[in-house]
């Protein structure tokens, strides 16, 4: 059994076999997803040196990912959650891999990156919500605020700190026109996490057919549950904002900054990242110590601007060590909110609804990226690449303050649900299964006195 520290919240979730597991494969296909953030740069500005290329592939990408985020919603409340994030990572396995192999023998071309990272979109929309409502079916309650901390250190670390770094090195040893490479390296992590989730134990049924209808009803029945609670549809309305202005200037023009302005390359780009990465990671850890600020809501929409206003910062550098800081806040900021976000669906949301209502915040939250990629290479042409940086920052945080005059909005701060913190007594109701892990976790709770 594996021991740790009750002193060391942000690592007690990791007692659980499941969710250790789980971990793992996630830890592995982040850092993947940190190479690959990378190489889709680099490749597509090998190609077509230009940010409108890289925003049409954006948009390839994005654009199967909201169509199918629904159905994947239906699907994680339906059946075995576990089969779904398989399913995923096997979608973008093929789709890398293709990638990768075309680059390596010089046929690959525009047109093939669309299709192929159409696909891998078609595989995020399938990874999302199952990967979101599989976490309470593992994790107590009074674990969730640690484990969504845990989620938010190991994402920055191996997505922003060191999978961009190894995709970087990876491009840069070697050499131009072989960023293929990197892409058959993200798809290898895909093979660790498919063999990590399938290892998992814990079972969903799937709900009795009494209880099934329709897709559509279903889908209603998430939509009713969003609608009738004031801090679930305005953050997803302001985060939609929010990402409009945020998503396509960061992923479009700060690669372009690097490139062009700085002169620097692929290593200097995965620095930038990384220092999100140790942003992120810090606040995951005093979080996962402190727990969640009494005015919670408070604390996460005024994280979330920051980390809108921060795009704003790449407009005035001059060198990569000041690009890193921009990055730094980015990168804290943003994790900061997600911990807060994770844990109100975790606790607030039934957990028969909530791969529906996951589904829909990563749908509506993301539903106008396209048009965020799509627009960040035309305003780039017509109003320059400081006024796009600038007027996007400056957007991205106003969107989110405005939804702040919202008096419901905080009505969860006055919920005791949102209060259970690191208690060792028999977990809440919802956690039904008395698991072996969590018969340790108690034990080990004892203990420790």
């Amino acid at each position: 059994m594996l021991r740790i520290d009750n002193k060391i919240r942000i690592l007690m979730p990791l007692r659980i076999k499941d969710f250790r597991l789980l971990w793992i494969g996630e830890s592995v296909s982040l850092l993947g997803d940190g190479i690959y953030y990378v190489a889709l740069a680099w490749q597509v500005y090998a190609l077509s040196n230009a940010p409108t290329a890289l925003s049409a592939v954006g948009v390839a990408w994005t654009v199967p990912m909201v169509v199918f985020m629904l159905l994947s919603g239906v699907l994680s409340d339906r059946f075995d959650r576990r089969a779904l994030l398989i399913l995923s990572d096997v979608i973008r396995f093929v789709a890398v891999v293709v990638i990768g192999v075309l680059s390596i023998t010089g046929d690959l071309e525009l047109w093939h990156m669309f299709v192929f990272v159409a696909i891998y979109g078609i595989g995020d929309a399938f990874f999302g919500p199952s990967f979101g409502a599989i976490i309470p079916d593992l994790v107590p309650q009074h674990l969730l605020v640690e484990a969504n901390s845990l989620g938010q250190f190991v994402r920055p670390l191996a997505e922003r700190l060191l999978g961009p770094a190894v995709g970087g090195i990876v491009i840069a040893a070697a050499g131009e026109g072989n960023e293929g490479y990197a892409f058959l390296f993200d798809a290898l992590t895909f093979v660790v996490s498919g063999a990590c989730i399938y290892a998992i134990t814990a079972r969903k049924g799937a709900p009795s057919r009494e209880r099934q209808g329709s897709m559509f009803s279903e889908v209603a029945e998430g939509l009713r549950f969003v609608k009738a609670h004031t801090w679930l549809w305005a953050t997803l309305a302001a985060a939609s904002l929010m990402l409009l202005f945020w998503v396509g200037p960061f992923e479009v023009l700060l690669p372009f900054v690097i490139k062009n302005n700085l002169a620097s390359g692929a290593d200097a780009l995965g620095l930038v990242f990384a220092a999100g990465g140790v942003g992120s990671i810090l606040v995951a850890v005093v979080m996962a110590q402190r727990g969640l600020p009494r005015r919670h809501m408070v604390f996460m929409y005024l994280s979330f601007a920051v980390a809108a206003g921060a795009v704003a910062g790449f407009a005035f550098v001059t060198t990569v060590w000041q690009a890193m800081i921009f990055g730094f806040i980015d990168g804290a900021a943003v994790s900061a909110g997600m911990i807060v976000w994770s844990t109100l669906m975790h606790r607030l949301v039934p957990r028969d609804l909530l791969g529906r209502v996951q589904s829909l915040d990563w749908m509506v939250s993301t539903g106008l990226t396209p048009l965020s990629f799509a627009l960040t290479g035309p305003l780039w042409k017509l109003i320059g690449l400081r006024a796009t940086l600038i007027g996007a920052g400056v957007l991205g945080a106003v969107a989110m303050l405005s939804f702040m005059v919202l008096p419901r909005l905080y009505d969860t701060e006055k919920d005791e649900r949102m209060r259970i913190r690191g208690a060792s007594r028999k977990p809440e109701a919802s956690w039904d299964r008395d698991s072996e892990e969590e018969r340790d976790i108690e034990h080990s709770a004892k203990m420790s006195g």
